[in-house]
């Protein structure tokens, strides 16, 4: 049986090259028509802003004035939108509802948001966004700089096509993109029936890409707007590095939008759907989709296929291909079904060479001596490239770059058999991902500075003083903290206290009670050190923080952890 033909192609035929320059494969390019920016009647009282943003803004007029639903990543991107919104209606915005948390940093661009103007959302969109960027900020850096190709520019071979749900993560004409998050003033707990703008509303809660999302129906305009069913196959898998999205808490959410027999469809991504039956048709075919990924690899799992086996077991039938919200543009089936074997019997797929494996150059060195040795592998890998034997041109690579004494044509040669992964692929995440990483080992854009563990500024700022304290536990360097049994406490200026006792070379969270070491900063001054714009001692110094106990022992703590501020 034949791997999935969407994952890429082998007919170098299909790479064709865009407006920009750009190569990529040709049903790729063809999915950036969809994201031109423009706003969407999609009936009376309803409009759609596709193409402002990676996501969608909606607005829906009721006898009262507009509903907001979502913000978008910025308040320049919010305005952008009311602005464009004045062609269509002078209705001032009544209310905001959030989808979920992902787009929701533009509301402070409406007037009197969280203040006259209530803003809906469900009860986790707070939390979930304190924590976003926090313990994973390193790899949540760069997973979103290799999926969402931040790096690749505008135009050339390498340049950005599209990132399958929007044509760009955020447009350039919106910089310097700030982000005017407002918390939900009226919070939602599963299902909430009520009144906004003089419409009937129901909300209720389908998990998603988030488990904050939820599906709003407008009976009396037969329109939901919602955020499970996008403009292609549902991403089990984020290739950034997203916690496990159970496939079968989707169904439910999914069954839900079938059963309200709508007549527009609105999303979070992609072009509205308008009329009853192909609306039904595909979000059937959406949700079947996904039943089958999880059958299937359920399945496999049972007939004791590895991980590898699966990707070329659970193959989509050829008739997803032709739904418009179940091709493969954005991620992959073959990594899907992975990520759910992951999820549902964990890492180990009876694979007996990954029980123990050597470390990663190790066995590189180990298997390039057996097939006779670099010069050898390299010839196979260009055989490979030249034969279009991708796959296997990618292992042997692999096998190069990561051996011990790798060295830039190694790296080069990876590379090359990557871009060519990259621009015969249908899907914008596998693009992305691919030329980010190519371009990384030639050295054009080298990430090295996003495989530090640095905070956010922003997002310290956005969070409870204790949740960027206590992530520092994911720092311990377990050496520095060889006998080290100390407890320190920070106390912010507005009061809050937050803890971490080192000890059997772990950073215990606490609230920093019974401390005989304490830290007295303000919010800023923590955003600055954790985000690398100075150091502790630097800080300390400058009397921006003050000490309380021996500073030799506080200093050993501060050592403890794996960051750039706390060295010195």
């Amino acid at each position: 049986m034949n791997h999935i033909p969407a994952s890429f192609s082998t007919d170098p035929g299909v790479v064709s090259t865009a407006p920009g320059g750009q190569r990529g494969h040709r049903a790729h390019i063809d999915h950036t028509g969809q994201f031109e920016r423009a706003v969407h009647r999609v009936r009376d009282g309803v409009w759609s802003v596709v193409g402002n943003g990676l996501s969608n803004q909606n607005f829906v007029e009721g006898p009262e004035g507009l509903i907001a639903i979502d913000t978008g990543e910025s308040t320049q991107e919010m305005q952008w939108s009311l602005d464009a919104l004045r062609e269509e209606t002078n209705a001032r915005v009544v209310a905001v509802i959030y989808t979920h948390s992902h787009y929701v940093g533009g509301t402070t661009a409406i007037p009197g948001a969280g203040d006259t103007v209530p803003v809906w959302g469900h009860e986790r969109i707070v939390v979930n966004r304190e924590r976003t960027g926090v313990e994973l900020s390193a790899s949540a850096s760069r997973g979103a700089i290799h999926q969402f190709g931040l790096l690749l520019g505008e135009d050339g071979e390498d340049g950005l096509i599209n990132v399958g749900l929007g044509q760009s993560f955020r447009r350039a004409d919106h910089a310097p993109h700030t982000v005017g998050f407002l918390p939900p003033t009226e919070v939602v707990q599963g299902s909430v029936s009520t009144t906004i703008a003089g419409l009937q509303v129901e909300m209720t809660l389908a998990p998603s890409d988030a488990d904050d999302s939820i599906t709003i129906w407008f009976p009396e305009l037969a329109t939901c707007v919602h955020n499970i069913a996008w403009p292609a196959l549902f991403n089990v898998f984020a290739i950034r590095g997203e916690e496990y999205r159970d496939p079968r808490i989707l169904l439910d959410g999914l069954d839900h939008l079938i059963g309200l027999q709508a007549e527009h469809l609105v999303g979070a991504h992609g072009v509205p759907l308008s009329g009853r039956d192909e609306i039904e048709r595909e979000v059937t075919l959406d949700r079947d989709s996904i039943q089958f990924l999880w059958d299937q690899t359920v399945r496999g799992v049972n007939k004791d296929l590895t991980s590898a086996e699966l990707g070329e077991f659970a193959q989509l039938p050829a008739l997803y291909e032709g739904g418009a919200l179940t091709r493969q543009r954005y991620g992959l089936a073959e990594h899907h079904v992975r990520q759910i074997h992951h999820g549902v019997v964990g890492w180990f797929d009876g694979d007996e060479t990954q029980l123990f494996p050597l470390p990663p150059a190790e066995r590189s060195d180990r298997l390039i001596d057996g097939f006779g040795g670099a010069d050898a592998v390299r010839s196979k890998v260009r055989a490979a490239i030249d034969g279009d034997d991708l796959r296997w041109a990618l292992e042997l690579g692999g096998w190069l770059a990561r051996r011990t004494d790798t060295d830039e044509a190694d790296r080069a040669l990876l590379a090359e058999a990557l871009r060519t992964v990259g621009q015969r692929s249908t899907a914008a995440n596998i693009r992305n991902w691919c030329l980010t990483r190519a371009l990384d080992l030639e050295g054009t854009v080298p990430l090295d500075r996003m495989r530090t563990h640095v905070f956010g500024r922003g997002a310290v700022l956005a969070a409870q003083p204790s949740i960027t304290v206590h992530a520092l536990r994911v720092l311990v360097d377990p050496a520095a903290a060889a006998g080290v049994d100390d407890h320190l406490r920070w106390r912010f200026v507005d009061g809050a206290t937050a803890g971490l006792h080192v000890r059997h070379h772990v950073a215990v969270p606490t609230d920093g009670t019974g401390a005989e070491l304490e830290l007295s900063l303000d919010l800023d001054t923590w955003a600055t050190i954790c985000s690398d714009r100075t150091t502790m001692a630097s800080a300390i110094d400058d009397e921006q923080v003050t000490t309380t106990g021996d500073r030799s022992r506080i200093d050993a703590v501060l050592a403890c952890f794996d960051h750039p501020s706390f060295g010195g």
